[in-house]
């Protein structure tokens, strides 16, 4: 028996699965990862910044007009869909528990069905004023104009992501 017919006897033997993925699951997806040598760390930041500078907490503080330059460039893809992977481990809850724990930001695993997700490094689904810690959506960033702000008090809107 192979190693990928042993994986697959083990799954449909299962009743309960923990996943966990990373950026490899959502690369099928267009979604590209960070420390390849087509991901993200390898291409060009933004004026002389590089892309791991730029999304740290420290940029977003410091620069939030260029944080949001290249976060919505390069960290938000809103076409993205789930591939066959995330299909699968969504499909594989109907007749057993399965948790998803990942290290993605994109949402696929939710947008694919899966309902038990614990996402470690937050989603680009969710955001926060930094002053009044009012929600707002990924719609809301989109439609922004420069740095998105509160409509309450005029805050930062900050990703709730890991920085």
């Amino acid at each position: 028996m192979t190693p990928i017919e042993k994986l697959a006897a083990a799954i449909k033997k299962s009743r309960n699965l923990c996943v966990f993925t990373g950026a490899g699951i959502s690369c099928p997806s267009g979604i590209p990862d960070f420390r390849s040598k087509s991901g993200l760390y390898s291409q060009k930041g933004i004026e002389g910044y590089s892309p791991e500078e730029i999304i740290s907490h420290s940029f977003f503080v410091s620069r939030p007009e260029l944080f949001y330059d290249f976060y919505r460039m390069k960290m938000i893809y809103p076409n993205a869909r789930p591939n066959e992977a995330h299909l699968f481990f969504a499909e594989l809850e109907k007749d057993r528990c399965v948790t998803v724990v990942t290290q993605n930001i994109d949402g696929l695993h939710h947008a694919a069905g899966s309902t038990n997700i614990y996402e470690l490094h937050g989603s680009v689904h969710r955001y926060y004023c930094t002053i009044c810690g009012r929600s707002y959506e990924l719609d809301y960033i989109l439609n922004a104009a420069g740095v998105p702000r509160c409509e309450a008090d005029d805050g930062i809107i900050k990703p709730d992501v890991v920085l």
